[in-house]
């Protein structure tokens, strides 16, 4: 990259003014574009025109569609409004209905006329008599329908004084085997009527008017655009719809065509503008692309992580100087070789033949591949490689970019973390065998004494001829129960040591407890838990014993309380068993539980451990502190209720 340097002894400033002067303008250039221009102006001149008289044409057929489709909608919907009158008459019953028969307040009112025994509506004598006029409308609307078998309308209606009123009356002819029996007619309001007839999206472009008089002037809006009007085809009522455009909709095509020709010409002035500054511009950019060039090398040059660049055929094509100090090779030994590389180990040339070809065919994954390089004085070098498909300015794929990181000290670290943690594990079978040593020692002082008392007691009497064969029956069977115990705590130390599976089973703790504990328990009914029995056992008779011990060494005389309780609010067993002794004080309560450590003179410290192991092992927790009503240590057990606590395999 270095060589790619600009030269400073070539001047583009020189060859910029030497082309200069060797131009020679012609004359056609500007001629053609003289005449372009023309063309382009004559152009946008018909287009104008063109444009003014495409709207007009368009506004009018516009209106024209937009007339004929309301007066259709409304001859629809009345002829529709005619048919479910007609159903009415003849069923008499609810009719399910069009638009209008549905809209509240378009019908006003509805019964017979004619019709024999039948009341008229309400409404009707009232416009009847309100103007001579209605009178005589209703009079016509009503001979119509008998005479011509159809449909008549009457209206609107006028009030007292002459003025209109959007009411009209709408009489429907009921014939009976060829007789006329009645018109079944309604009132019908025409201003909501038009309200409910004119949708959304018409009202949106159009503003509707009811207009009941002919001869009245149109309303011109303030955007001065000329309202039309459409008949609504009412028989025997002239009333009609006055549209008016609420804003006028250009026409797309031709200022379509407007806006291209504009859009050109606009390009043609853009690209002579263009033209004008497209050497300066190529100057400017050639200036900056040398100047990035040489930051991009100088940065390249400063990191610290190597970069190599090579071909699908897997050539290098470039490595910076950082990958150079890495295996200790210059550019001019690395660029243009192939593998096998110089820089790799010889007993691992095959490996790392393997590891190119991957890298060929589908570079790396996300974590990268680490391998080792031999650097050149024979060093080797644990390093992390990523590789990046490298593209051309096109997309073509053309190799592969890399970027090697040195992870040798991260890989020493790695291997004196393993060494330490080969002497801890080790440390910690140390630990354990004494462990399982000090709590076998524990756990079987107690039955292997009495099991010494025992024999020594029967051996005495046996010497002395003091004791009868029936007699020796319950020693001897005292004798095998201790050894079976004995053998059953070696037994589930082993368990504990290797990790083995413990028995859980579902046990009444208060039943339990009322075994080994002699002195009775506090507690108010049966507790239901999950847990080994055995180990429960041990576990009570360790707090047990040193709650007795405890108590003893003090002044007072020796209490030992033991109380059970089921929390149901938490789903626990609480088991406290507490002594009226000196305590715990508060700097030990924090080791109490660790493992050879004792507060007594003489002692091995593995009995709290232990029940801290069991209690864990049954997903308990144990705690220690002063109680309240004896003064001494109180141990906290709680352990999780059988209905809550599916029984696993553990360990402690």
């Amino acid at each position: 990259m270095p060589d790619r340097l600009p030269d400073p002894s070539f001047s583009f400033d020189q060859l910029r003014r030497a082309n200069q002067a060797d131009v020679v303008r012609s004359p056609w250039p500007v001629g053609w574009l003289l005449g372009f221009l023309a063309l382009v102006v004559a152009s946008v001149v018909a287009l104008v025109l063109y444009l003014q008289h495409f709207e007009a044409d368009e506004d009018a057929r516009r209106q024209a569609a937009d007339a004929q489709w309301l007066e259709q909608s409304v001859q629809f919907h009345f002829r529709r409004l005619e048919d479910d009158l007609r159903t009415a008459a003849r069923q008499m019953n609810e009719v399910q209905g069009g638009l209008l028969w549905r809209e509240p307040g378009v019908l006003l009112d509805q019964g017979w006329v004619g019709a024999a025994q039948i009341p008229v509506p309400a409404r009707w004598p009232v416009d009847e008599a309100t103007h001579p006029q209605n009178a005589q409308a209703l009079a016509t609307m009503y001979s119509t329908t008998k005479g011509l078998r159809r449909s008549a309308y009457a209206g609107p209606m006028l009030q007292a004084n002459g003025a209109l009123t959007d009411t009209v009356w709408l009489a429907v002819p009921y014939f009976e085997r060829g007789q006329f029996v009645g018109n079944y007619v309604a009132a019908l309001s025409l201003d909501r009527a038009v309200a409910a007839l004119v949708p959304g999206w018409f009202a949106k472009d159009h503003a509707v008017r009811l207009v009941l008089d002919e001869a009245a002037l149109p309303v011109l809006p303030e955007s001065g655009l000329q309202p039309f009007r459409a008949a609504m085809n009412l028989a025997g009522s002239d009333v009609f719809l006055e549209v008016t455009p609420v804003q006028e909709r250009p026409a797309t095509v031709p200022r379509l065509f407007l806006l291209v020709a504009m859009v050109f010409l606009g390009g043609m002035l853009v690209s002579l503008w263009a033209l004008r500054r497209d050497i300066v511009k190529r100057q400017q950019v050639q200036a900056r692309l040398e100047a990035e060039v040489a930051l991009r090398t100088a940065m390249e040059n400063s990191v610290t992580i190597g970069l190599r660049a090579w071909d699908l055929g897997g050539k290098v094509l470039y490595v910076n100087d950082a990958f150079c100090r890495m295996v200790g090779y210059s550019v001019q030994e690395l660029v243009g070789e192939s593998a096998p590389m110089p820089y790799w180990p010889e007993d691992q040339t095959r490996g790392l033949q393997q590891v190119h070809d991957d890298i060929l065919a589908q570079g790396t994954q996300q974590q990268g591949i680490e391998v080792q390089f031999q650097h050149r004085s024979g060093t080797l070098v644990d390093v992390l490689i990523h590789e990046a498909p490298l593209h051309t300015a096109d997309g073509t794929h053309i190799g592969w970019m890399s970027s090697v990181l040195d992870i040798s000290e991260r890989k020493r670290a790695q291997r004196l973390a393993a060494q330490q943690q080969e002497r801890l594990d080790a440390t910690g079978r140390l630990v354990a065998v004494g462990e399982v040593a000090s709590t076998l020692a524990h756990e079987l002082n107690q039955p292997l004494g009495a099991l010494s008392s025992f024999a020594t007691g029967l051996l005495n009497r046996l010497h002395a001829g003091s004791i009868s064969p029936q007699d020796t029956v319950p020693v001897v069977s005292r004798i095998a129960v201790l050894a079976e115990k004995a053998g059953r705590i070696i037994q589930r130390v082993n368990a504990i040591a290797r990790r083995r599976e413990i028995s859980l089973q579902r046990l009444d703790l208060v039943a339990v407890l009322q075994r080994v504990v002699p002195a009775g328990v506090e507690a108010t009914g049966p507790v239901w838990i999950a847990a080994d029995e055995l180990l429960l056992e041990h576990l009570v008779n360790n707090l047990l014993g040193n709650a007795q011990e405890s108590a003893a060494q003090s002044d007072a005389p020796a209490q030992v309380q033991v109380r059970v309780h089921a929390d149901t609010t938490r789903q626990v067993a609480v088991l406290c068993v507490a002594d009226s002794g000196a305590g715990v004080h508060e700097e030990d309560r924090e080791h109490v539980f660790e493992a050879f450590y004792s507060t007594k003179d003489g002692g091995m410290g593995m009995g709290l451990a232990i029940c801290r192991s069991i209690v864990e092992a049954h997903h308990g927790e144990i705690a220690v502190d002063r109680d309240p009503v004896l003064g001494g240590a109180r141990f906290t057990v709680e352990l999780p209720l059988a209905s809550q606590y599916a029984p696993e395999a553990d360990t402690p």
